[in-house]
């Protein structure tokens, strides 16, 4: 539709509607739920409540938003309606009185290996316009035609303004003998290059040293030092005719081998190649070090010799932007004072004025939002989904946007309690200047300030997506079947989740001198035994201590004994985090007491298990290798010649081979983002018909993998259906993979996520899913006294009936004489700790001292501690 034809758009229908100002949800049965009938009111704070998996998500983003989507996409061409037709489907009655929203989902980081809080906020154009304009220029400096730098010389994502040397990045490489050849006792047929590649690639080029006259058996120590540089840095491309040495039934033809030097190979690695997993080997092979042209600014030096308020832009953006905001209003200020006397501003000092007046207001939308401890020159990649959605909330509020509705996911995840009053302040204004707000929210302290509350429940996946209640929040503590709204009244008392009373250790760990980020040589003690908990504002040295204790007992265990349950995710490996690292200071201890009671490491964090479809919960814990086992001892298979890899979607022959496995195929639109859409050959089922068609105990593979966690512990109970007992028993190598199946199942349900598919892919997790995931792949091994488990703020994202389960595994884990370290948030989580460190008192510079130690009551009775009044409740 086009403007001005006469015709009515979806939104103007909804706004025409007769609905009293509310939104009329009617036969929405997207994923779990039950046919949902439910209004929710406009211009309002309405909160979405439920367990996880109880279907909140679905009704606010799924129905509520996927309707919203669906009406724009009426509008694109039909063409592009067309390739997208299955991404959007709400799968809803009707949807009535629904003006257009803007949603914001919990997104790992994002961006480009260069993108960074000052690009997702769009001050990055603020400020280098505020440089370009009213910088102070030193004297005899070669300007352009406007006699100033333009911005973009101040940017190191541009060829005008990126350091020539090392591309904007602010790190080197530099490919060594030491760094390529780790063991130089190792002859080149041994495999002493470590850089080189594997395979024939290696083959081939210890061939042509051969053909080259290199002794290719000889240690390489003993080399001559000529030859070693030669084979590592040689700039030459020599050709020779290889004659490979094979097996006796091997084909043996000569070929014309090219070399290229160790080194080259690396550089053009790292230059070229668009795998990340790739690029992660190739940095394991050269030393990363400040670039020696700009000393790891990113910048040229005509830039970086341009300053404002005395500082050059690189120090400018690596200020807490609580500071940063403090000098720009103080700035803005003086002229405002200037302007007040009479004085006229010159046209420089009027650009600044109207810089200053941008920049300051987004800066106060980010700083109210508790983000204050983060810089400009912050990587995404480095941000939690947390903040990320409260950056870019804050460029919603200055957007002007008004009668719209704005669906958020948590966006209290990550934020100290005192914090969350903030943010509270914040969704009001959105309200109050018209528009509406719906929350996912798990926070109840927010949820008691909302206007409306939609409970969904009572239980999750199949049990869950009814409506218990949609009305005023303080009705919902009298619906007798609602989780929520029993913990509207009170939280369960700490003893009880505890297990009995705190306890009380004499062995401790001890850290002294710990300096990494925002710690500056604190102390800290960490009873043996027991569930301590890290507190304190965002950007207090929470997570830094948590990763200093980690470095510390990692160091001393020396890789024995240390668990690295985030292996197999390279993607987190990239140019940003390379040079994030470069700037920011690593670890160190003065000195360390007490490690030699620690036999293992464990640390579970949020990163996602996988970033593409073909990762999900099956693979992740190891489950999924025991049921292709069952499906491969099969009759069928057996008589098939079919081996455990044919179930594999991440190999060919059993594999769909329109969607590779995948379950889905992405669509890629000219001016629309892509999407992912089920494949219209096997219908997300993964496998082609050959192999669908062996079943085990009735179901197929794919079958298999519908299975929610709480659905397969019945189908792998211990023993089968009498039924299935009388048609096929199961042998005793069955029953030991059925035994191997069912214990990281139940670890899974024990951490109430019982809701999700064996097959859920990993781009579906949230950051806490991801987080318990890890920890139940751990939890169903044996052997836990004398393990150190390290967790970074495990309840974000779990209901309080959630959390409390959680709560329960960790200290049963502290009980089995584990030490248990977590940075924690959440109130009613910290009163069940042990022992507690309070950091602080405030973010950034402001923090990274412990402000208290000791029991929940005693921090909670600490009148320095910032956390202490959230304990008292």
């Amino acid at each position: 539709m086009t403007a001005g034809s006469g015709e009515t758009t979806p939104f103007q229908k909804a706004e025409n509607a007769d609905d009293n100002g509310m939104i009329r949800i009617r036969g929405a049965h997207l994923h779990n739920l039950r046919e949902v009938d439910v209004e929710i009111p406009r211009e309002r704070l309405v909160a979405f409540t439920g367990i996880s998996g109880s279907g909140k998500s679905s009704l606010a983003f799924g129905t509520l938003h996927g309707e919203a989507q669906r009406r724009y996409l009426e509008s694109v061409a039909p063409f592009a309606r067309r390739l997208i037709a299955g991404a959007v489907d709400p799968q809803v009655r009707s949807v009535e009185g629904l003006p257009p929203t803007v949603a914001m989902g919990q997104q790992r980081g994002g961006g480009t290996a260069r993108s960074s809080v000052a690009t997702i906020t769009a001050l990055s154009n603020t400020i280098r316009l505020l440089y370009s304009r009213a910088g102070e220029y030193p004297q005899g400096m070669e300007l352009g035609p406007r006699g100033r730098l333009d911005s973009d010389a101040f940017s190191p994502n541009t060829p005008t303004g990126m350091c020539p040397v090392c591309h904007g990045l602010g790190v080197q490489h530099v490919p060594t003998e030491e760094s390529m050849v780790p063991d130089p006792s190792l002859s080149i047929a041994d495999g002493a290059i470590a850089s080189w590649p594997g395979a024939w690639n290696g083959k081939n080029l210890r061939d042509i040293c051969r053909e080259l006259g290199i002794d290719i058996d000889l240690p390489w120590r003993e080399l001559p030092e000529q030859t070693r540089q030669w084979v590592l840095f040689t700039d030459e491309h020599p050709v020779v005719t290889v004659h490979p040495v094979r097996g006796a039934h091997q084909v043996q033809l000569e070929y014309q081998g090219t070399f290229s030097s160790a080194a080259s190979l690396l550089m053009r690695t790292l230059a070229e190649t668009g795998s990340a997993s790739m690029r992660a080997r190739a940095l394991r092979f050269v030393e990363s070090r400040p670039c020696p042209e700009c000393d790891g600014r990113r910048l040229t030096r005509a830039a970086l010799s341009v300053t404002w308020s005395g500082e050059p832009i690189d120090r400018l953006q690596a200020r807490p932007l609580d500071e940063l905001l403090q000098l720009l209003e103080d700035r803005r200020a003086e002229l405002d004072r200037r302007a007040e006397k009479g004085q006229r501003l010159g046209p420089g000092e009027e650009a600044e004025h109207l810089l200053l007046e941008d920049g300051c207001s987004t800066l106060r939308s980010v700083v109210d939002l508790g983000l204050g401890h983060l810089s400009l020159d912050r990587s995404s990649l480095s941000i939690s989904p947390g903040e990320m959605q409260r950056l870019r909330l804050a460029v919603q509020l200055r957007s002007g946007l008004f009668g719209v509705v704005y669906v958020l996911d948590e966006p209290s995840a990550g934020l100290h309690p005192s914090e969350a009053r903030q943010l509270m302040a914040v969704l009001r204004r959105l309200v109050g200047a018209g528009s509406s707000v719906c929350l996912v929210e798990h926070d109840m302290e927010l949820v008691r300030g909302c206007d409306w509350v939609v409970d969904v429940g009572p239980g999750a996946g199949t049990q869950g997506g009814r409506i218990l209640h949609s009305g005023p929040v303080d009705q919902l503590q009298d619906v007798a079947e609602s989780a929520t709204g029993r913990f509207l009244r009170a939280s369960t008392p700490p003893e009880q989740i505890r297990g009995g009373p705190v306890r009380v250790s004499e062995q401790r760990l001890r850290l002294r001198g710990v300096r990494r980020n925002t710690l500056d040589g604190i102390d800290a003690e960490f009873p043996i035994g027991a569930l301590t908990a890290l507190t304190g504002v965002s950007g207090s040295g929470k997570s830094s201590l948590l990763d200093a204790l980690g470095d510390a007992t990692a160091q001393h265990l020396e890789g024995s004994g240390v668990v690295d349950l985030e292996a197999g995710d390279p993607e987190e490996t990239s140019e940003g985090s390379e040079a994030e690292q470069q700037r920011r200071p690593g670890t160190t201890v003065a000195a360390a007491e007490g490690l030699e009671e620690v036999r293992r490491l464990v640390r579970i964090t949020q990163k996602p298990i996988g970033r593409t479809p073909r990762s999900d919960l099956a693979t992740y814990t190891g489950l999924f290798d025991h049921v292709r086992a069952l499906f491969a001892d099969t009759p069928e298979a057996r008589s098939r010649g079919w081996k455990a890899g044919r179930f594999s979607f991440n190999t060919t022959p059993g594999r769909c081979p329109h969607c590779q496995g995948q379950g889905q195929v992405e669509v890629e639109l000219v001016f629309l983002p892509g999407s992912w859409t089920v494949c219209p050959v096997c219908h997300g089922t993964r496998y082609d018909d050959e192999t669908l068609s062996v079943r085990w105990e009735g179901r197929t593979i794919a079958e298999i993998l519908e299975l929610t966690v709480a659905e397969a512990l019945a189908v792998f109970a211990e023993e089968p259906s009498d039924e299935e007992a009388a048609h096929r028993p199961r042998s005793a190598s069955q029953r030991r993979r059925v035994d191997a199946i069912r214990r990281p199942l139940e670890a899974l349900g024990a951490l109430g996520l019982g809701y999700l598919r064996l097959g859920q892919p990993a781009t579906e997790l949230s950051g806490g899913e991801a987080q318990r995931i890890k920890l139940a792949s751990e939890l169903h091994r044996t052997g836990r006294s004398r393990t150190l488990y390290l967790l970074d703020e495990p309840s974000t994202g779990l209901h309080p009936a959630d959390a409390e389960r959680l709560l329960r595994v960790l200290h049963g884990l502290a009980r089995d004489g584990a030490t248990v370290v977590m940075a924690e948030h959440r109130p009613e989580a910290i009163r069940t700790a042990d022992h507690v460190i309070d950091l602080g008192p405030g973010a950034g510079r402001r923090g990274g001292t412990v402000v208290a130690a000791g029991t929940p009551q005693q921090v909670a009775a600490d009148p320095d501690s910032v956390t202490g009044p959230w304990l008292r409740g």
